[in-house]
């Protein structure tokens, strides 16, 4: 945006602009991220009240204004039409509290929707209500509203739609609509006593998004929760339930739209150390159909940058049949083919232990897009090497045949072959890895601190023999046009 603004302050005044070079610092520091969410500055974690409505894709996220650390929660906005390039709006939501404690001032996480019937009688013009639900500190669940496309926001004059409960610990509704019943349905984070293994979420039902009746409760889960219903995909006729806790672990059920009915045992929904706080935008158009899901890195370290948090990159999630079971696989959106670059690739590459050159190391760059077809032949173990100097040893991504698993900065995942070979699609940014094994069937998300000009790959292979059957490297362009 203010590029734009530069632009049009020159064009009034009569100028005929042959180039224009952006500010090579904004959004360009050394762990700042160039395709992963974060705002301009300051602490942000969870995303909340994601929506999409005429066109945009709107990220709420809590959001510190006031500093890097947490603390202070408000609900900071972004829009994107492609879920890559984002526009910074103001603040969405302020405390409902005027507090210098940075506990009290908060206005927690939630979730947002389309009032397509107007139910709130809140719609002016053409535009429907995008209605926002959040948690505010020690007063209960509660609304906000806004009539133009999300810009600007008005909190409900009577809040709030859940009174607050001291013993409860309510917090993160996620409001959606359930049609068989004709019903709006939260999930709620609470307890229903004082005893800690009472923790889980319960849900309610609302024929007017302001009065709502408690049906259930199911026990075991902690933070915001999220609940999706799911096509799976090679038994098109079935559809499933997924009740996602805030880890993005999961349960496959069934869902009447008052009671969650378990067909699974909990499911991990991504293996690393920085995954947290997972959500899905509502209202995705059926024609589009994708269930787009995405979470805040938790814990990543971005030492010395005037901003503490960043967002995974945006991903579609399947839910499909396997021998073992229902799965729910999560692959990077489509919409990251828009950042590509320079393309390298390999096929039917056989790689051997001492004879091979490293047949990547044309291959540099801080942001890369790795997806590539493994037979593991005779290896013990391959692998590669990212963010790798002469100086400097970079970070190993290593894939134990003999155990079937995959490895990366401390976490170990399992991935077992199918008919002796594995996929892998990696996404590399400046300050984070994410790795999708096997279609998705196994994530990993963690961040990490490289060192600053360390932008060489390897590809190797150990013990024996490895084939590569097809290997696509893209350079990734900064969504901020650096």
């Amino acid at each position: 945006m203010k590029i734009l603004k530069g632009f049009f302050l020159l064009l009034s005044a009569g100028i005929i602009i042959t180039s224009f070079n952006p500010d090579k610092k904004y959004y360009n520091e050394l762990y700042r991220p160039q395709f992963h969410f974060t705002p301009e500055k300051n602490w942000h974690n969870d995303p909340n009240g994601l929506v999409y409505y005429k066109g945009e894709y709107h990220l709420f996220y809590q959001y510190n204004p006031k500093g890097t650390e947490w603390g202070f929660m408000h609900w900071g906005h972004a829009v994107s039409n492609d879920l890559v390039h984002w526009e910074h709006l103001p603040i969405a939501l302020y405390p409902d509290e005027n507090s210098e404690d940075k506990v009290r001032c908060t206005a927690f996480s939630g979730s947002a929707i389309v009032d397509e019937r107007n139910l709130l009688e809140k719609q002016k013009g053409d535009d429907f209500t995008l209605v926002a639900f959040y948690t505010s500190q020690n007063c209960g669940q509660r609304i906000a509203y806004s009539t133009d496309r999300g810009r600007s926001w008005e909190k409900y004059e009577n809040n709030p739609v859940i009174p607050y409960d001291d013993k409860d610990d309510a917090r993160d509704p996620k409001v959606i609509w359930h049609n068989p019943s004709g019903k709006y349905v939260m999930v709620l984070y609470r307890k229903t006593s004082e005893d800690d293994n009472s923790k889980g979420v319960s849900f309610y039902t609302s024929d007017d998004l302001v009065n709502w009746k408690w049906e259930s409760h199911i026990y075991g889960f902690y933070e915001c929760p999220d609940l999706v219903q799911m096509q799976v995909t090679n038994r098109p006729e079935e559809w499933k339930w997924v009740l996602f806790d805030g880890d993005g672990s999961y349960l496959i059920g069934n869902f009447d739209g008052k009671e969650f009915s378990t067909e699974s045992a909990r499911l991990p929904g991504d293996y690393g150390k920085n995954y947290y706080a997972t959500q899905t935008w509502s209202n995705i158009p059926e024609e589009d159909g994708r269930i787009i899901q995405i979470a805040w890195m938790k814990g990543g370290q971005f030492p010395g940058m005037p901003f503490n948090g960043q967002m995974t990159f945006p991903s579609e999630l399947k839910l499909t049949k396997f021998n073992s079971g229902y799965r729910v696989t999560r692959k990077p959106v489509e919409e990251i083919s828009r950042l590509r670059g320079k393309h390298y690739n390999w096929k039917d590459e056989n790689l051997i232990p001492g004879i091979n050159q490293n047949i990547v190391k044309s291959v540099k760059g801080d942001c890369l897009h790795i997806i590539g077809e493994f037979d593991l032949k005779t290896s013990n173990n391959f692998g590669f090497i990212i963010r790798h100097s002469k100086k400097n040893p970079g970070t190993e991504i290593l894939y134990d045949v003999k155990k079937g698993t995959i490895s990366v900065l401390g976490t170990t995942a399992p991935l077992a072959p199918v008919n002796n070979t594995i996929t892998l699609e990696i996404l590399i940014d400046r300050s984070s890895v994410e790795i999708f094994g096997n279609g998705g069937q196994m994530v990993i998300s963690n961040c990490f601190t490289p060192a600053e000009g360390d932008e060489d790959l390897v590809l190797s292979t150990q013990g024996g023999e490895l084939k590569v059957i097809n290997l696509d490297i893209y350079k990734l362009d900064s969504a901020w046009g650096n």
